[in-house]
């Protein structure tokens, strides 16, 4: 019933993601300084759209995760993050590094804390950390790891999505199992494809047996798919930009393309590519030029 009284309405829904500035912004500003403008309105392709913003450990990335989130809370938009900071990290290739098993937990309610009252957070949860699971030593208990920190970001407010892999490396029964290992309860979702190379359409084929058996939907990293994967993951060439980020309007299966990787940024010190994160212009140009 009615008391007469005033209610205040709740804020409409967040609809886009919110753009942080990032590496690819300073990119953009050395060409246009330089006068390169052909490879600035490339550049600009990237620098353009909204990217997930890496949280990879210490204190700066809890300040980091603070200022995204008042920023984008302001804005009336999704904060995109990324964590990635699981023990055992990368099985030691080239992102080799992580918290130490007694210190994780402890990062991620920092990482929760410093969230925005009242914000639309996203959180994609340990890329490849539920994917390869068990494959080398250091790993603690990482079930027990991905489970806590699902449970303190959901706890915090967040929309958390466990990164499970991609298409080409687990089956889809395999990888509903090792989602089912971790449980749903604190997960709003799951994440694939995140920094690798996968068709959209073959991420579908295969995340819709997952959500299926799992009963959740999934966001799908479309920053490097334009071209499809040529079966190589680390920093290969001939591949595009894919479709840019945004909702897809769907409750189920499939809701979200993201950007979760930063086109331009190398995936480590293969294939003539820099440190891992560290921008790449050649291949920063050749995503956007290759582009439809």
């Amino acid at each position: 019933m009615d008391s007469g009284g005033t209610q205040e309405e709740a804020a409409p829904a967040a609809s886009s993601f919110y753009r942080a500035p990032g590496s690819a912004d300073v990119a953009l500003q050395r060409a246009r300084e330089e006068g390169r403008d052909t490879d600035a309105e490339l550049i600009d392709r990237i620098a353009s759209q909204p990217i997930g913003v890496w949280l990879n450990g210490g204190d700066g990335a809890v300040a980091e995760a603070a200022a995204v989130s008042e920023a984008a809370t302001a804005a009336g938009e999704i904060a995109l993050f990324v964590v990635y900071n699981i023990p055992g990290r990368d099985c030691g290739l080239y992102s080799a590094g992580g918290a130490a098993e007694d210190e994780y937990l402890g990062w991620v309610s920092q990482v929760a804390q410093s969230l925005a009252d009242g914000g639309t957070t996203w959180v994609i949860l340990e890329p490849d950390g539920l994917a390869s699971l068990g494959d080398c030593d250091g790993q603690g208990d990482r079930v027990s790891f991905l489970a806590g920190a699902a449970a303190i970001l959901d706890e915090a407010g967040a929309e958390v999505f466990l990164d499970v892999g991609h298409s080409g490396w687990r089956a889809a029964d395999d990888t509903a199992s090792r989602i089912q290992q971790v449980g749903t309860e604190h997960l709003a979702g799951f994440a694939t494809n995140t920094s690798n190379y996968n068709a959209t359409a073959d991420e579908q084929a295969w995340a819709d047996q997952v959500a299926a058996a799992v009963g959740l939907p999934y966001v799908t990293d479309t920053s490097r798919n334009g071209n499809g994967s040529n079966g190589e993951w680390c920093n290969p060439r001939g591949r595009a930009l894919g479709e840019n980020p945004g909702l897809t309007g769907a409750t189920e299966g499939l809701i979200a393309r993201v950007w979760a990787k930063v086109p331009g940024e190398s995936d480590g010190t293969c294939n003539g590519g820099p440190a891992a994160g560290q921008w790449w212009e050649d291949v920063a140009l050749e995503l956007a030029r290759n582009a439809s």
